[in-house]
């Protein structure tokens, strides 16, 4: 679905639930990370685009402290106070309303209704473009005047203190501050962005969700945030230097003190900082227009991920392993948090429409799963629609 049509379908069941009109209804994207894999809690530099799928926020200000919220696709509602607990898919819109609460010093109260055509569960930030709308629906209900920066902020700050899951800054601001035919370079140190030129006539951004769903506070990723932690003050101890976060530390300060580390801790460090090397390779080529350097790139990062950093699953290396065979595949990784999600390729434009049912059916016959498949646009950020 385009714009229009998601935003006139969430306005209409804002109107069926609550018998009224919205005020204002908040657009924000999904996004595909080109290549960062894990490094945006390390304070690295991150290449992620902002694509055509998103989740749309119909919103009515109230005079008080209540969220009354009905989503559509899971035909659903909860109502709840600002500030209250809750668990679930509840949980996003909640924290992000007592987060911003909190920065305005404000109530925030609204009644809001959830729709759009994001894909949950596949490792496209499906979380953060809900935390996005929410923030953008509840900032202009309210005219509380933050920019896509604050709500990023927001955002961000809902998903670790509220949600309880320790990512980092880069899918609120790709969901935020996108911009169509651009990929976004983050720094998540600075948080300084700056939009590099996309060129979808020399590679489509196809994406294959597995349909292998996970729930990353229940799997490993704040173990792997841990373990970045705790390599960290490893490294800050034998380098004899400043190591506030594994962007500090170079892939030959890792090599030269694995053995100080226990192994697993090696591995992270060495994922993160070649990762880091790969981002910064990655950015001067795409602002060359080389994206076949970018390809391969991409396929280095999806086997750092796989062995050092320990996040893949069979189901995404079999995609991957698919991929690799066929011509015309510039490059393919996994994306998202891992142990599930989707793996995203660049692929030739004329060849794309080809890849894309050879892919379908090859993952198909190796694992009786019916996969998604999807070529995607890059996209404009947080939008508001009155």
């Amino acid at each position: 679905m385009n714009d229009t049509d998601i935003v006139e379908a969430v306005r209409a069941a804002f109107e069926a639930q609550f018998g009224a009109s919205p005020t204002a209804t908040a657009v924000a994207p999904g996004r595909v990370n080109l290549i960062g894999g894990h490094v945006d809690y390390n304070g690295g530099i991150v290449l992620p685009a902002a694509i055509d799928r998103a989740t749309a926020v119909a919103a009515r200000p109230r005079d008080d402290d209540r969220i009354r919220v009905h989503s559509v696709s899971l035909d659903q509602g909860v109502e709840a106070s600002v500030g209250d607990e809750r668990g679930g898919w509840a949980a996003y819109v909640v924290g992000t309303a007592t987060v911003l609460a909190g920065e305005v010093d404000e109530r925030v109260g609204a009644d809001l209704v959830i729709g759009g055509d994001m894909i949950m569960g596949a490792g496209l930030s499906s979380s953060a473009a809900l935390e996005m709308a929410v923030g953008g629906a509840l900032n202009a209900v309210h005219d509380l005047g933050l920019t896509p920066e604050a709500l990023a902020d927001v955002g961000w700050r809902a998903e670790n203190e509220e949600v309880g899951m320790a990512c980092g800054i880069m899918d609120q601001f790709a969901s935020a501050l996108g911009r169509a035919d651009h990929v976004l370079r983050i720094d998540c140190r600075s948080r300084e962005v700056e939009h590099i030129p996309f060129d979808g006539d020399r590679a489509r951004l196809l994406v294959v969700d597995t349909n292998v769903s996970h729930q990353l506070t229940e799997s490993g990723f704040n173990d792997r945030v841990q373990e970045c932690h705790d390599a960290t003050a490893r490294l800050d101890a034998l380098l004899g230097k400043r190591v506030r976060t594994l962007r500090d530390v170079t892939p030959e300060e890792v090599a030269a003190h694995a053995e100080d580390l226990e192994p697993p801790l090696a591995r992270r460090g060495r994922h993160v900082t070649t990762e880091m090397q790969r981002v910064r390779s990655a950015a001067e080529a795409l602002a060359a227009g080389d994206v076949a350097r970018v390809g391969s790139l991409m396929r280095q990062s999806h086997r750092s991920l796989r062995d050092d950093y320990e996040v893949s699953c069979a189901e995404l290396n079999a995609v991957v392993d698919i991929l690799g065979e066929k011509p015309g595949v510039l490059g393919c990784r996994m994306v998202g948090g891992g142990w599930g999600g989707s793996v995203a390729a660049l692929v030739d434009p004329d060849v794309t429409e080809a890849v894309s049912a050879a892919v379908e059916q090859e993952y198909r016959e190796r694992t009786g799963i019916d996969p998604g498949v999807y070529v995607f646009e890059t996209a404009d950020g947080l939008r508001i629609v009155d």
